[in-house]
């Protein structure tokens, strides 16, 4: 689902509310990326007031974080402040929270005695929402689902099973297999006990200021196992904390647990479902990479593939006896094996096949350029057709290098199914000229002034095929020069 307005009228929207709240208008409107939603923020300055501007047309959604906020806020758990709301509650002002996630830290930081600790504080107020609030939240007012229950669960391993095991031409009993996933789903769905589960508790969705944690992004909260949420942090593939940090990590959650007097905990129980939830969690992930990396060739979550398989291996080595289906944990020791790893894995430094990728952007206005090399040839496609983020005010001045610009061209318009069929045409010669080891290929993007549309997909082809496939691949954006990046008296339109 796409927002029902244009960018220029959101941001009209998000400053008219800025205006509203705080008696002048906003000096500067920076458009902010998203990530899996449809929801669009900006951040809005004038002077010391500095907040993010959020525009979400699902408003049962908007109803969800507003009621989960408050009763966090409540129950002393840091989430961002609600400053303000439009009327038909499809815009807010929040407070802005800074760009350092926890994921920032970890991976720039690495495993340090200072970043384990902001982990503790996080699992330390993880237990808070999930057990204090918990206990006074209302399910109705969960927009997707109330309950992560044994339909959820089977439709998280289905997911793994149809976007990921399906692709790897691994043969297995189909029908045991599902079999035996809906036993297990079965076994879950009746984990005891239940409380407010926060349903994507991941590092990048733990803002840290000041020393302080703060959570975003609960709209998917509902009522469910805790150890979920554990299992997804602790677990995150592309963090790979080490095993000794994922057991004082745990123990620190149950310590926290301890001093917040919860009643009636049995910890072997509890250990145990955990155990479970982090095999849920892994297959759930694993079937996100496959759709998202797989299926629409993006080449992030394909360089995630083989973080997570490393992860279901250390897990099926550490837990002999999980999962207790014979089918089920065939195949996962087959998909997570050595060499599945190294099918998806990129080393850097290591010498890849010998050819090479000529990957350019241009402008329509000054012809189709030549490719290099003895042969010639390659690939010339249009990007035209797709929606111009030049005619918005808001991306005019920006370029497909932009994470503004590659999040417009991404959510509103068609880009995304173009370079579908554009990977899959070009992934049949790269394969065919990397198997006859030829060693040139050409791939141009051209659409009206080279500086959005054509820009993004060249920058895309590029990242998909140096880390699909491990080849040197050098990208030349030929109309660079005459980007239009800041407004002017004459300036051109930019497309």
């Amino acid at each position: 689902m796409t927002p029902d307005k244009t960018q220029s009228q959101i941001a009209s929207i998000i400053e008219a509310l800025y205006e509203e709240h705080f008696g002048v208008r906003p000096q500067t409107v920076e458009p902010l990326p998203v990530s899996g939603s449809d929801r669009r923020y900006y951040r809005l300055t004038a002077g010391t007031h500095i907040v993010i501007g959020t525009y979400n047309s699902n408003v049962a959604e908007n109803n969800t974080f507003f009621y989960i906020t408050e009763l966090f806020r409540k129950n002393q758990v840091n989430v961002p402040e609600i400053y303000g709301m439009s009327r038909d509650r499809r815009a807010y002002l929040q407070q802005d929270l800074g760009k350092v996630s926890l994921f920032d830290l970890v991976t720039t930081e690495g495993f340090t005695e200072d970043v384990r600790k902001l982990y503790h504080k996080a699992l330390a107020m993880l237990a808070r929402a999930q057990w204090v609030a918990g206990r006074e939240a209302d399910y109705k007012h969960c927009f997707a689902a109330r309950q992560f229950d044994e339909r959820t669960i089977i439709s998280d391993l289905l997911y793994f099973k149809y976007y990921f095991a399906d692709l790897q031409n691994i043969p297995y009993d189909r029908l045991l297999l599902i079999k035996e996933m809906e036993e297990l789903s079965k076994d879950l769905g009746r984990t005891q006990p239940q409380t407010l589960m926060y349903r994507d508790f991941q590092s990048r969705n733990i803002m840290v200021q000041n020393g302080k944690i703060f959570f975003i992004d609960y709209q998917g909260a509902m009522q469910g196992p805790p150890q979920y949420d554990i299992a997804s942090l602790l677990w995150q593939a592309r963090a790979q904390l080490p095993k000794a940090w994922k057991d004082d990590l745990l123990n620190g959650y149950i310590s926290a647990l301890q001093e917040l007097n919860i009643p009636r905990m049995d910890e072997i129980y509890f250990r145990r479902g955990y155990v479970q939830y982090v095999l849920v969690r892994l297959l759930q992930v694993l079937g996100a990479y496959g759709f998202r990396g797989l299926l629409q060739h993006k080449a992030h979550f394909i360089n995630s593939i083989s973080p997570a398989l490393s992860s279901l291996n250390a897990f099926l080595a550490a837990h002999p006896q999980t999962p207790a289906y014979p089918e089920l944990r065939n195949l996962l020791e087959k998909i997570s094996s050595p060499e599945m790893q190294a099918k998806y894995a990129v080393t850097p430094g290591l010498t890849g096949p010998k050819l090479k990728v000529e990957v350019m952007s241009f402008s329509y206005k000054n012809g189709i350029p030549q490719f290099g090399g003895e042969h010639g040839g390659g690939y010339v496609f249009d990007c035209r057709g797709i929606l111009n983020p030049g005619r918005y005010e808001a991306y005019k001045y920006y370029t497909g290098n932009d994470d503004v610009v590659k999040q417009f061209l991404e959510r509103e318009t068609k880009m995304p199914e173009f370079m579908n069929h554009v990977t899959g045409l070009v992934a049949i010669n790269a394969e065919d000229y990397i198997a006859r080891d030829f060693d040139r290929l050409g791939i141009a993007f051209g659409c009206t002034g080279g500086q959005h549309r054509s820009v993004y997909a060249a920058n895309n082809m590029a990242d998909y095929l140096q880390k699909r496939y491990n080849i040197e691949v050098t990208v030349t954006h030929l109309n660079e020069k005459k980007w239009v990046l800041q407004k002017t008296m004459s300036s051109p339109q930019a497309s």
